[in-house]
């Protein structure tokens, strides 16, 4: 067995401080891994995910770097945090940070991370806060040597096997539900003959989404719950090495060639033996329900899911919705990015011209610099701001992906009727978004979401807009030409792929001594309450 020595460097570089976390070193007295995340976009009303993951086993390839590109180019996918693990076989190196990918990283510590295979995640929390003792890979000792995860998705069940494994003695460091993965397959390594048949034995005790990967001294893991729910993709790199991502752009942004997705229930390894990708079959059950709001809107638009173009998916989204809610109008414009492929596809099918009638600020993603209240109550304009020659006497079809909490929405119509738009008519490229997701995407409460409280004409008045339509599910299904069998719809009619306990109660504070009271506080906007 290989030495199992490991050490963490958790980059404070937010506060001047690079602090090396080892064995032989320990903790600095003044270090705490848990402080709380800095400010993010004010009332913020988009569907988040909860992450991105990378893998790579490539010997003599700098694997740090290739990992930085890869969850570089699934920043998307989360902004709270990121981390890179490597191995040298002997060694086992973590990086992580709150921050985005490119404020975490540099030069200097993407030279010290040396080996040959490495795991890298980009975090947006769903269970366990943002905060640092949370950032992924998380690192755990096995029998086998340490062991480094990363994960998408969300488990139902976190808080039985967080008991369970504490009455065996575990000690939790955070309090996410991919700690208690990592730990149960840790656990599970103690009576297995291998890390490959541990994660298969730790599988059958976890209940909900995950797509994973793992990383130990001799392999990189990658594998999906029975449902498949979150997307996980395999690439080959120079004819020679294989890497694994959420998605398929992050493929593309390291060179390397599309081979196929991870199956539901399915296990793969990469390592240095024979062709160097095996498959095992974790489980024969399945039943594939990938998230429909991959298609909408969570994975970007130039990656593929289940061999379908994300982006011409949007754009039939869009032309769906035309040929459901026309409108009479002088140009279509979109609600920047997300819902720009939407309105092209609306002008197309349409004939109303396109055109740009809101700017993004690309940038607004995270600051670390709270805004005054002043500066708060600007709320969207931080994010969008309109071209007023172009909106001046116009009437104007809005397209959207989707209204959650609708805070965003009524904003935006305020900005644009300010900007001297003389008819809004708001078009959303997806189904009213009804249930909680409990799945990876952050809206585990019905009361969050304004479509669960108010029939369309309510929102419509609520919005401020003229008129409000929504595509329906059969457009949806029409846009991405699957069958309806393939999908997880349940955040639209409440048909959920995986039975959910009706006292299930779940958000990322679920680990943390906080009342329902203070966690619904702080996930839902004080306009809404």
């Amino acid at each position: 067995m290989r030495d199992s020595a490991y050490n963490t460097v958790e980059g404070m570089r937010m506060m001047n401080r690079f602090t090396s976390l080892s064995p032989e070193h320990g903790v600095p007295e003044d270090f705490d891994p848990c402080w709380s995340e800095p400010f993010a976009s004010p009332n913020d009303d988009v569907v988040h995910d909860a992450c991105g993951v990378f893998g790579v086993y490539a010997p003599a390839q700098d694997v740090a770097r290739i990992t930085y590109f890869g969850i570089f180019a699934l920043q998307h996918r989360g902004q709270e945090s990121a981390g890179i693990a490597v191995t040298d076989g002997v060694q086992m190196t973590l990086s992580r940070n709150m921050g985005l990918v490119s404020q975490v990283f540099d030069e200097e510590t993407l030279s010290s991370l040396h080996g040959y295979a490495a795991v890298g995640h980009t975090r947006y929390s769903t269970t366990g806060s943002s905060l640092l003792c949370n950032a992924q890979p998380l690192t755990v000792e096995t029998r086998f040597g340490p062991i480094a995860l990363a994960h998408n998705g969300n488990l139902i069940n976190t808080a039985i096997l967080r008991r369970e494994l504490e009455a065996y003695g575990a000690q939790f460091e955070g309090t996410s539900d991919s700690e208690v993965m990592a730990r149960l397959i840790a656990f599970e390594a103690n009576t297995q003959p291998s890390i490959t048949e541990a994660i298969r034995s730790a599988v059958t005790r976890m209940k909900g989404a995950y797509s994973v990967v793992v990383l130990s001294h001799g392999a990189v893991f990658g594998f999906r719950d029975p449902w498949g729910i979150r997307p996980l993709c395999i690439g080959q790199l120079n004819e020679a090495h294989f890497v694994l991502a959420s998605e398929s752009c992050a493929l593309d942004a390291v060179g390397a060639q599309f081979r196929e997705e991870v199956r539901a229930g399915e296990l793969v390894r990469l390592d240095d033996e024979g062709e160097g990708l095996h498959y095992i079959i974790l489980t024969e059950q399945t039943k594939p329900s990938m998230c429909m709001f991959e298609y909408i809107y969570m994975a970007r638009p130039d990656s593929h899911i289940y061999g379908r173009s994300l982006h011409l998916s949007r754009r039939r989204m869009g032309q769906e919705l035309a040929r459901e809610y026309p409108a009479v109008a002088d140009m279509v414009i979109s609600v920047p990015d997300s819902g720009t492929p939407a309105a092209i596809g609306y002008a197309e099918a349409s004939r109303i011209p396109y055109g740009e009638g809101l700017i993004k600020n690309r940038y607004i993603h995270r600051t670390f610099i709270q805004p005054d209240q002043r500066l708060r109550e600007l709320g969207v304009r931080m994010k969008v701001n309109p071209l007023r020659e172009a909106l001046i006497g116009k009437r104007i079809v809005v397209v959207e992906d989707s209204i959650v909490r609708g805070t965003t929405t009524r904003n935006i119509v305020k900005v644009l009727r300010e900007a001297g738009a003389t008819e809004i008519h708001m078009r959303i490229s997806s189904p009213p978004y009804r249930f909680p997701c409990f799945f990876g995407v952050d809206t585990f409460e019905r009361k969050q979401l304004l479509a669960a409280r108010m029939d369309v004409e309510s929102i419509r008045e609520y919005i401020g807009a003229d008129t409000l339509g929504y595509l329906s599910i059969d457009g949806l299904l029409r846009a991405v030409s699957l069958p309806k069998q393939n999908f997880c719809l349940a955040c639209l009619n409440g048909e959920y792929p995986i039975d959910i306990p009706r006292d299930l109660k779940v958000s990322k504070f679920s680990l943390e001594e906080m009342s329902e009271e203070e966690q619904l506080a702080l996930l839902i906007p004080s306009s809404l309450e």
